[in-house]
C-alpha cells in the first residue's frame, strides 16, 4: 500500500471540471438543477485506506479528481475524528461530481481492502459519513418518516449515531450507511439530495476538519470511543521509556485474523499509531505448551504498552459477541 502518499496528506487540487462526463453509477435521476448546486461531503477512511487513496505522491488522488471533477481535501495524519483512529476526507464540488468520486474512491477500497480473490459474493462495506447535529434531522424526518423511504429506495443500511456528549465542541454525528456498493451509493445519493438544500449544511464546509481543539491538548483517543488517551507519538519525552526493548504476548490462533486485518489492515495502524513494530509468529509457532501465537512487539515501553492495549482491545471485540 503506498503509504508514501501521506506527505500529501492535505492534498488539494482543483482540476478541469468535466461538465459532460457521464457518470459510472445508476441512479435515478436527481432532481431539477441540484446538480449543478456546489455542495461536500465528508467521511471517514482508515490511515491504511487514506494512504491507499493518496497513492504514491498523491498520484491515485489526482486521478480520482481529474476522472469526477471534484475536489479532495483530507485531514493530517493524526488528525483524527473524536472518538476514532480515522481520518476525515472532504468531497465538495457539484453533486454529480461527488457522486462520481466518492464511487471511485469506494471502488477502489473495496477492490484493495474488502474483496477476497476468487469471491463470487458480492462484496458489503460500510461508508460513515459526517453530518452535523442540526442536519441529521432533515435525513431522520418525523418520527423516522424519512429515514425509513431512504432505506426502502436505496435497500442499504442506515444508522445514524447519538449526539456524543464524551467530547465538548464535538457539533457532528456519523451516518453510516452499509450494504453492496449499489446500495450505498444510491443511500448516498439520495442523503446528499436532502443536505444540498440545508443551508446550515452547506456553511460546514467552511470548516471541514475542526477536530483538533476537540481533541485535548493533542492526544489522540482510542479506537471506538474507547476514550483511552495516548501520548501523541510525534512529541516523545526523551525519558528511560523511550528506549527500545522488545516484549512477546500470545494470542489464541482463532484470534489472529481479527489482529492482522485484511490486508494487514488492523496491523499496521495498530503500528503507526503506538510507535511500536508488531510481529507475528508463523503458522504453527506456538508459546511453549501452548496454541497461542507469538506476538513479539518492539519499541519504548509507552509503544509497547499502547500496543498492547490495541491488541488486547481488538481480540476482546471478538471474545464478546
Amino acid at each position: 500500500m503506498a503509504m508514501e502518499g501521506d506527505k500529501a496528506a492535505y492534498v488539494d487540487v482543483s482540476p478541469e471540471v468535466q461538465q459532460n462526463q457521464s457518470s459510472p453509477r445508476k441512479s435515478s435521476p436527481p432532481p431539477p438543477d441540484s446538480e449543478e448546486k456546489t455542495t461536500h461531503v465528508r467521511f471517514l477512511l482508515s490511515n491504511a485506506e487514506a494512504g491507499s487513496v493518496i497513492g504514491k505522491g498523491g498520484s491515485t488522488i489526482n486521478d480520482i479528481q481529474s476522472q469526477s471533477g471534484a475536489r479532495i481535501q483530507l485531514s493530517r495524519n493524526y488528525e483524527y475524528f473524536p472518538g476514532t483512529s480515522d481520518r476525515v476526507v472532504m468531497v465538495s464540488g457539484r453533486v454529480d461530481d461527488i457522486l462520481k468520486a466518492v464511487d471511485l474512491i469506494m471502488s477502489k477500497l473495496l477492490d484493495e481492502f474488502y474483496v477476497e480473490d476468487g469471491s463470487q459474493v458480492d462484496p458489503e462495506s460500510k461508508i460513515r459519513l459526517v453530518v452535523p447535529n442540526s442536519s441529521c434531522g432533515g435525513i431522520i424526518g418525523k418520527g423516522g418518516a424519512i429515514i425509513r423511504s431512504l432505506i426502502e429506495d436505496s435497500r442499504a443500511s442506515i444508522k445514524i449515531s447519538p449526539q456524543d456528549n464524551f467530547y465538548p465542541g464535538l457539533h457532528d454525528r456519523l451516518v453510516t450507511v452499509g450494504g453492496a456498493p449499489e446500495e450505498q451509493m444510491r443511500a448516498i445519493d439520495l442523503i446528499l439530495q436532502k443536505l444540498v438544500e440545508d443551508q446550515h449544511y452547506l456553511q460546514s464546509a467552511n470548516a471541514p476538519f475542526p477536530y483538533a481543539a476537540v481533541a485535548y491538548n493533542g492526544m489522540n483517543y482510542g479506537p471506538n470511543g474507547a476514550g483511552v488517551k495516548y501520548q501523541n507519538n510525534r512529541f516523545p519525552n526523551k525519558t528511560q521509556e523511550d528506549r527500545s526493548s522488545s516484549v512477546t504476548i500470545g494470542i489464541p490462533d482463532e484470534h489472529i485474523g481479527i489482529v492482522v486485518g485484511r490486508g494487514g489492515r488492523n496491523i499496521m495502524e495498530m503500528s503507526q499509531l503506538s510507535g511500536a513494530r508488531i510481529k507475528i509468529s508463523e503458522r504453527g509457532d506456538f508459546m511453549s505448551g501452548t496454541s497461542d501465537r507469538k506476538v513479539t512487539i518492539t519499541g519504548s515501553q509507552r509503544a509497547i504498552h499502547m500496543a498492547e492495549s490495541m491488541i488486547s482491545r481488538k481480540v476482546a471485540s471478538v471474545t464478546e459477541q
